[in-house]
């Protein structure tokens, strides 16, 4: 019996050497590590990616107010979108075809979600409580849209 149990006891303890140094590396196929390499940068981002912000205008705490109020902010509100456009900050935007709590949203390009904050906080409408927001980071590929 002790014939069998000592190479079994030899084969186990190699087994507990090999895993316990056992250190894969990041990339083990050469080929795979060059492709990665190529296709992201080091902070590993995609050269062919690009961030934008885009903010879902939300029903704001205050929607109810006269027509005449509602008219003259709402043309506040398209005037701050255009100065906006002007600046190339906002690359796309406009209402929802509903009714619902989303109203409309912006697509902005800045460098942080502290820029698109400060920018959305300018829009009057926003400032009077009549819209909220939500903001989102979104990636696109710089070769399958317009924008630049």
């Amino acid at each position: 019996m002790a014939s069998k149990v000592i190479p079994a006891v030899f084969l186990l303890c190699f087994l507990i050497v090999v895993i316990v140094s056992f250190r894969p590396s990041p990339f083990p196929i050469p080929a795979l590590s060059a492709f990665l390499s190529a296709k992201f940068n080091t902070d590993g981002q995609s050269p062919d990616m690009k961030k934008y912000w885009i903010v879902f205008l939300k029903r704001g705490p205050h929607p109810d107010i006269d027509a005449q109020e509602a008219q003259a902010l709402q043309q506040l509100h398209l005037k701050n979108i255009g100065r906006l456009s002007k600046e190339g900050k906002i690359i796309v935007s406009g209402p929802f075809g509903d009714t619902g709590t989303i109203r409309g949203l912006y697509i902005l390009d800045c460098k942080d979600s502290m820029e698109a904050e400060r920018l959305v906080n300018t829009d009057p409408a926003v400032k009077a409580g009549r819209l909220t927001y939500e903001i989102r980071s979104w990636w696109t590929s710089k070769k399958s849209c317009v924008f630049k």
